[in-house]
């Protein structure tokens, strides 16, 4: 083992300055090598080192290693090393592929803090550099980067007012100063909505639809992993023990997030459904608060990652090959692009956890914590609860979303020419990852040793886990058989299917609207004062000047003193500075 000397972000970070100067090649290559040694440095480290660091005049630990850290950090370093190498290939330049390793560096920072303070910190530059991310390509990016900046600048401050009432319960930013993770009343409600925004609550989730597919391809393969994937890590230091509210929410969120998806075209947008869904399982977990429950919603963060990734890499190379982003323009192209195609094979039974998969392994233990660890719930059909009942669904939901997206990219129909399949760059980062989908889904045992809870042991779980048991396989298999016949039964009428809308159709033009009337009126009201305000100081400053005048012009007649002149000055005066005052405040 070796003693950490720094946190696991500075090299990255390090590396994401110096690579706009050292050349593209160059510097692609350093912000690889510093991902891919985030991982061997993160899995020497002995759990329980940490460093403490004042920060802000209070005390942080800006490197804390636990299961859940450690996992974290071994899956972003190699995730992020493999997102270099293909956006190297798929034509990125240095500045792009620099802010992409700043948001990498934010989010280590945010994952290996031991305290709020130093998480709120990283996730609030998390935010910055994603958004800086979105905002590089241009076009149609800016405006969905800045409706990305607003929602997550609102999540940000919403958690900020979380930890400081909870600095306000017990004393202390550190994680170890309250067991039950936030403290008192007010400070969860608030983390849950602040976190909530980054794991893509209902309602909260447009974000990610409207984001994702915008920037470059290399791009949307860094977000899709790091945002959503912190926001579950922080879910679980805020929820430590779980909250069933929390629980419910990550199953409305899979049935959610797989139903809008199967009404998408546009292969991004898809998969950022795809996204809410997956992270449903994640949040569903964390609610349970067993062990089980957590073990699955970190081995789900994990899965997720990679076949996540690759689906993302594997729509990228479509999109570079082709220039076409919708599914209704293409088809046939498993002929033309063969290992595309099957790498989205195997990203597709992964994400859908059909049997020797890795998303079947990780879906298997959340659905698992649901039945055994977790009340029933309202709704039982049969031995299923509640609970349950949504996260199959949800399932059933992945394998329609994923049928339809291979039929209508590699099966149906003919492509109209010839188009070349992914270059030597993308076909080694594609290969890579879909080995490790399916290395874990049938080397279950590799996955579980990385857990932070050991679900094989009764000592550690509640339930033991066990993977390949024949009620599991059948219900695998079950749920792609029912996604099979549902998508031939539904594949007509869904093919005419327009853009369904989301609550963004809802809250974009209120937003912009609501927004252009609150400029306006203020912008109004700012005029109508400064036009009284000029017009009250020229009459005061006649008063003063030509008492005589002024009282002529109010009466019609001369006065008998100026007496009358000088009181109408004093009280035009008094106007004056009440109207100046009025403005000042506005």
């Amino acid at each position: 083992m070796v003693d950490p000397l720094v946190p696991p972000f500075l090299p990255v970070a390090i590396a994401a300055l110096l690579l706009p100067f050292l050349g593209r090649r160059a510097g692609h290559a350093l912000g690889a090598l510093a991902s891919a040694a985030v991982v061997p440095y993160v899995w020497l480290t002995d759990a329980g080192t940490h460093l403490e660091v004042p920060l802000f005049g209070f005390r942080t630990v800006l490197y804390n290693v636990d299961g859940f850290s450690t996992l974290m950090g071994l899956i972003f370093g190699f995730i992020a090393a493999v997102a270099v190498v293909y956006s190297y290939y798929s034509d990125a330049d240095s500045i792009q592929t620099a802010f992409a390793l700043s948001y990498v560096a934010a989010s280590l920072g945010a994952v290996f803090g031991g305290d709020w303070l130093s998480l709120v910190f990283f996730w609030e530059l998390m935010a910055v550099t994603s958004t800086l991310l979105v905002w590089y390509y241009g076009g149609r990016a800016v405006r969905a980067g800045f409706r990305y900046a607003l929602l997550h600048g609102v999540g940000g401050t919403l958690l900020l007012g979380a930890v400081v009432w909870h600095y306000d319960k017990v004393g202390s930013f550190l994680f170890s100063a309250a067991e039950a993770g936030m403290a008192g009343e007010v400070a969860p409600v608030l983390a849950a909505l602040g976190i909530g925004v980054n794991v893509g609550f209902v309602g909260l989730h447009a974000w990610l639809p409207d984001t994702y597919p915008r920037p470059h391809i290399a791009a949307s393969v860094f977000l899709c992993v790091f945002t959503t994937k912190t926001g579950v890590y922080g879910m679980y230091r805020a929820f430590p023990d779980g909250h069933v509210a929390i629980a419910y929410m990550g199953g409305i969120m899979a049935v959610f997030g797989a139903t809008f998806a199967l009404f998408q075209n546009d292969m991004r947008r898809l998969l950022s459904y795809h996204i809410q869904s997956q992270v449903g399982y994640m949040v569903a977990g964390v609610g349970i608060g067993t062990a089980l429950g957590q073990a699955g919603a970190m081995a789900h963060v994990f899965n997720h990652i990679l076949y996540k990734g690759l689906l993302f890499m594997t729509a990228g190379v479509v999109i570079y090959r082709t220039g076409k982003e919708s599914l209704k323009k293409l088809g046939g192209l498993g002929r033309e692009m063969p290992i595309t195609a099957v790498s989205f094979a195997v990203a597709a039974l992964s994400i859908a956890g059909f049997p020797l998969f890795n998303g079947f392994v990780s879906k298997g233990i959340v659905i698992s914590a649901s039945h055994y660890e977790f009340p029933e719930g309202p709704l039982v059909v049969g031995d299923f609860h509640t609970l349950e009942l949504l996260l199959l669904i949800g399932g059933v939901g992945t394998f329609l979303s994923f049928i339809k997206f291979g039929y209508y990219a590699f099966l149906h129909g003919e492509y109209d020419g010839s188009v070349a399949d992914a270059n030597r760059g993308q076909a080694v980062a594609m290969v890579s990852v879909a080995a490790l989908c399916v290395f874990y889904g049938i080397v279950d045992g590799a996955l579980f040793a990385i857990l932070p809870f050991d679900v094989t042991s009764d000592a550690a779980v509640g339930h033991v886990y066990e993977t390949y048991t024949v009620d599991h396989v059948v219900e695998g298999v079950a749920l792609a058989v029912i996604g099979l016949v549902g998508f031939v039964l539904i594949k007509k009428p869904l093919s005419k299917v327009g853009r369904v809308p989301d609550v963004d159709s809802l809250y974009n033009p209120l937003a912009l609207y609501g927004t252009r009337a609150l400029v306006v009126g203020v912008t109004e009201l700012y005029a109508a004062a400064d036009r009284a305000v000029v017009g009250l100081a020229r009459r005061s400053t006649k008063a003063v000047t030509q008492p005589q005048a002024t009282v002529a012009d109010a009466t019609g007649s001369e006065p008998d003193s100026m007496r009358a002149g000088i009181g109408t000055s004093v009280v035009l005066v008094a106007l004056v500075a009440v109207a100046v005052l009025f403005v000042l405040l506005i």
